[in-house]
């Protein structure tokens, strides 16, 4: 049943029945562009609630449940108080005894004050929902009083006075988890196993009058913890840990009956066996699963079901567990931990994300990132969603175990809204390069926003107020590619600065630092020859500071600078206006924006120069960026006694070495092929061939990433004592093809210009 006003069900958790927004899909990064582009706007459709999160009332425990309508947002689960926004946790508080309301719009406590109680053991409130005119708010959990009137693990609160109803009493044997309410049954889902004195296992139905037993029976062999009523009236959609429903195969999910129980659709097979269905939400055309798994192939992520034949729409693939799922306008949000979405295109395996926003109709991640932590608990952040409107504004409210919302300390509740969007996007960083004589190529990593994929840059030259040129490109946090734009307005010989914004239409960054290069006269030989040579990744390291690996190949293949290396080394390797960049051996290193399939013919070169007697990775190919990877290979390697190593994968470690040490402080010029069978495996240093194996020219197949100065190599021979590599590292290049050795030697013979 709908409120017309919102467009609000008041059943479940309160959920929203609207029909989809237009589809925005996810693009891939964009490249370089010289050209002008429309400027963006504020929350990149059709996203849209902002990622900036308001000010709200916290818990000193878990919230687990939470219902929404008229304005009024009601909060359950395991906590004894509340406290203002920002207050720390043991000061200012007010009791508060699993159970909170809040006033949708301020995020502050209404009079509404409910304890829930159990005489022995812990209290805890897993389930709300309002019936349909918002005048009943039932709650489910373990508990055995409210305010002191006696219950049984499910009770029935008048909204208008905060007072329990008399009328409405049954008692239920366990743990209530889930609840949907019509205007004349109330669904329950849960640990129990009898409802009223008779067996209901795991699912039941109760008349909102009287609470009396219906005849519905969906008894499940496990723990149920989702229920939901479909937007017809006419099934019930169930969720849970169950392998069987009335003794029908169907794992974690079924569609029954909303009269009888009876199976209308049932889904063997269809999610992992040790994956279960953790919350269920729809909207007017289909209904969304959030998962659970556990142990490896498992599945984690949502599932968007069509409810005019309830067959699958699409599902993600992102690994760590999703808790909660609420549709609003169209887009898809949910509460998880997610930490790996490179299967389904998103972002690798890296630290945790915890609210997430897809299209209803396609599972691509949207530019929608605000985030909490793991908080206390199991811990997994976020546990549940639930939305209502106010005064002009719709919200959407998320309670989990979480005690940081965006960086900043806040517990157990947090709340967005469809405006006004006040986060402005990150300070774009800017590299110059001056390789063509009379032009100065404008290099800059796109920013990242935390609600805008599509954001408008300005380009400001020589200290003016006026931008020189404006452009647009798409990123989000894993895929912050390359843009580049050409200054041909310029004299040999003169120096000229550049400073650039970013904005998201509606708000703008801070003028990036200046930074300021001189137009060459004469055209660099070294630069000239990776470039010609056909290098599709080519990192000077020239930049001032930040996290810019500009690439100079002209294939826009960026990369990531990780924990601050020592910028502008000097001497460089090569002769010429370009610097290096120091490596502690211990933190920093570098990865490319961009995944990459594995090449099945490849050249590695760059300039090393150490003193470590601890060795490391200098160059190679792992399939994670923010941590050490999983697979890994295509690398150089140090050992600790100086010695070069160049290993592949190609059934086992595949690895040939030099026999003389190059740590000893001076640069060198290390270049590693892979080509055909009877060329395979060469390594070059200072351009003469130093060792090689050429019946290897296989090697691992995994999609990666090119990471510089540090990634795992455990199983690696004569492995190092440590992974990353501690000294200077200069002019990296990647080629797509194997180096002749006359190519490596006129490479080498450059370095001095």
């Amino acid at each position: 049943m709908m409120n017309g006003s919102t467009g609000h069900r008041f059943g479940g958790r309160g959920r929203l029945r609207a029909a989809s927004a237009a589809l925005c899909l996810l693009t891939g990064a964009l490249t370089a562009t010289a050209a002008g582009g429309s400027p963006a706007a504020a929350l990149t459709p059709p996203v849209a609630l902002t990622a900036d999160d308001l000010s709200t009332w916290q818990t000193n425990g878990i919230v687990w449940a939470m219902a929404a309508g008229n304005g009024v947002v009601y909060a359950g689960g395991t906590f004894s108080t509340l406290r203002p926004p920002k207050a720390a946790p043991g000061t200012s508080e007010q009791p508060a005894v699993n159970f909170a309301a809040f006033d949708a719009a301020t995020g502050a406590p209404t009079d509404c004050s409910l304890s829930f109680t159990v005489s022995s053991g812990t209290a805890t409130v897993r389930s709300l929902a309002l019936s349909p005119d918002g005048e009943t708010l039932y709650a489910g959990g373990q508990f055995g009083a409210v305010n002191g009137v006696g219950v049984s693990n499910i009770a029935a609160v008048d909204t208008a006075t905060c007072t329990v109803r008399n009328n409405f009493k049954i008692g239920v044997s366990a743990t209530v988890r889930g609840l949907a309410v019509t205007s004349d049954t109330v669904y329950l889902a849960g640990d129990f196993t009898t409802v009223g004195g008779q067996t209901r296992s795991h699912f039941a139905a109760v008349s909102t009058a009287g609470a009396s037993l219906l005849p519905f029976t969906a008894d499940a062999d496990e723990t149920s913890r989702a229920i939901e009523v479909t937007p017809d009236g006419q099934n019930v959609l169930l969720g849970g840990d169950f392998f069987r429903i009335n003794g029908t195969d169907t794992h974690a999910l079924a569609v029954v009956d909303a009269t009888t129980g009876q199976l209308t659709k049932s889904y063997p097979g269809f999610i992992h066996e040790k994956s279960t269905v953790q919350d269920i939400t729809t909207d007017a055309t289909g209904f969304y699963t959030a998962n659970e798994g556990s142990g490896g192939g498992v599945f984690d992520g949502r599932i968007a079901l069509n409810l005019s034949n309830f067959q699958q729409r699409w599902r993600d693939t992102c690994l760590g567990a999703t808790q909660a799922v609420e549709v609003y306008s169209g887009v898809l949000y949910s509460g998880s931990h997610a930490h790996d979405c490179a299967s389904m295109g998103g972002f690798p395996d890296q630290p945790r994300k915890h609210l997430l926003a897809q299209s209803v109709d396609d599972p691509k991640l949207l530019p929608w990132f605000p985030d909490t932590n793991d908080g206390i608990g199991e811990p997994v952040g976020p546990r549940v969603m639930t939305q209502t409107g106010k005064g002009g504004r719709h919200y959407l409210w998320v309670g989990g175990e979480f005690t940081t919302v965006n960086s900043a300390p806040q517990q157990g509740l947090t709340r967005f809204a469809d405006g006004p969007d006040t986060g402005a996007p990150w300070v774009p960083n800017v590299s110059l390069s001056t390789l063509t004589p009379g032009q100065v190529d404008v290099n800059w990593q796109t920013s990242f926003d935390t609600d805008d994929g599509e954001l408008t840059y300005r380009i400001y030259k020589d200290g003016s107020n006026t931008p020189i040129h404006t452009t647009t490109g798409y990123s989000v946090f894993w895929n912050r590619p390359q843009l580049t734009w050409t200054d041909t307005d310029v004299v040999a010989g003169q120096t000229y600065s550049y400073r650039i914004t970013a904005s998201d239409g509606t708000n703008t960054s801070t003028k990036s630092p200046a930074q300021s290069a001189t137009v060459t006269t004469t055209t660099e030989a070294y630069p000239a020859r990776v470039k010609s040579d056909g290098a599709t990744l080519y990192w000077r390291y020239d930049e001032a500071g930040a996290t810019f690996a500009h690439d100079s190949s002209g294939s826009i293949n960026n990369g990531f600078l990780r924990n601050a290396p020592a910028y502008r080394q000097t001497p460089a390797a090569v002769t010429g206006p370009s610097t290096a960049i120091g490596l502690n051996g211990t933190t920093q290193y570098a990865y490319s924006n961009r995944l990459h399939p594995a090449p099945a013919r490849f050249t590695l070169e760059t300039w090393v120069k150490t003193t470590t007697t601890r060795g490391g990775k200098i160059i190679g190919f792992g399939n994670m960026t923010q941590q050490n990877s999983t697979r890994d290979d295509k690398h150089i390697y140090m050992r600790n006694d100086g010695r070069l190593v160049f290993g592949v994968y190609s059934g086992s470690a595949r690895t040939v070495a030099t026999s003389a040490a190059y740590n000893d402080g001076q640069w060198h010029h290390v270049v590693a092929t892979q080509g055909p069978l009877g060329q395979g495996m060469s390594l070059y240093v200072d351009g003469q061939l130093r060792a090689s194996n050429i019946l290897v020219s296989n090697n691992e197949t995994t999609p990666g990433y090119w990471r510089v100065g540090g990634d795992d190599l455990f199983g690696w021979p004569n492995r190092p004592t440590s992974n990353f590599f501690a000294g200077q590292i200069d002019e990296t290049a990647v080629y797509p093809t194997a180096l002749t050795a006359s190519q490596v030697s006129a490479h080498y013979a450059l370095r001095n210009g």
